[in-house]
């Protein structure tokens, strides 16, 4: 368990990551979920550590205020879908529905963010599985297996097995964006690596690369603003 410190009231909750190679301390919000830490050298001493993140205090809470607020997807709200703002209604029978620009969710208030996280997986699987299938049949490679997470740092990856890991928060994002990043993904079964042999082969299957991978740069940190 990651050793943790509190500073200021309220409390802000501090990580402590000890590195053998940082020469200093050093203080980091995370764009994606807004938490704390604070890189330390191997031999350094905890008082040091604790007086040097009291001395940002300041800092770190101007930062933290300016962060958007986390969602709940509830009734009345509403939630990104294909780049899309979809209003959260009730619905009917035991499964969710996308119909028409709209969610139907059956349940109550409390089920919607499981019912709609367990939608959005199901149909980023499909999604991504149909693109991954189609881009790596332009490549000429075929992979392993698609695995999805809600992974915070990437929104996908390839294994030198050939084994594929998708975000399955991408659903949010709008289906050319989607593509992109199973594009992207699909050509490091042919180069593992992002080197200009690389990057020609994302342009020679998906030339709008850029575009898409801007919008991922731009808006990516809001898709994990979404609390499930």
């Amino acid at each position: 368990m990651a050793e943790t410190l509190e500073i200021g009231t309220p409390p802000i909750t501090v990580t402590l990551k000890k590195s053998a190679r940082a020469r200093r301390f050093s203080l980091r919000i995370s764009n994606v979920d807004g938490t704390v830490s604070l890189t330390m050298p191997k031999r350094a001493a905890m008082r040091d550590a604790v007086a040097f993140a009291q001395d940002h205090d300041g800092w770190l809470r101007k930062h933290l205020n300016k962060r958007p607020d986390q969602i709940v997807p509830t009734f009345g709200g509403s939630i990104l879908l294909d780049g899309i703002d979809a209003p959260i209604t009730l619905g009917t029978g035991r499964q969710v529905r996308f119909e028409a620009g709209v969610l139907y969710v059956p349940g109550n208030d409390a089920q919607v963010p499981a019912k709609l996280r367990a939608f959005y997986k199901t149909l980023a699987r499909d999604r991504l599985a149909d693109s991954s299938e189609r881009y790596a049949k332009m490549v000429g490679r075929s992979f392993s297996r698609i695995t999805l997470r809600d992974t915070r740092s990437r929104w996908g990856s390839c294994t030198s097995d050939g084994n594929l890991m998708y975000s399955w928060r991408l659903i949010m994002a709008p289906r050319a964006v989607q593509d992109y990043v199973a594009a992207h993904e699909v050509c490091h079964l042919v180069e593992m690596n992002h080197s200009d042999a690389y990057w020609r082969q994302v342009a020679a299957i998906y030339p709008d690369y850029k575009l898409q991978r801007g919008w991922l740069r731009k808006h990516g940190a809001h898709l994990h603003r979404y609390q499930f």
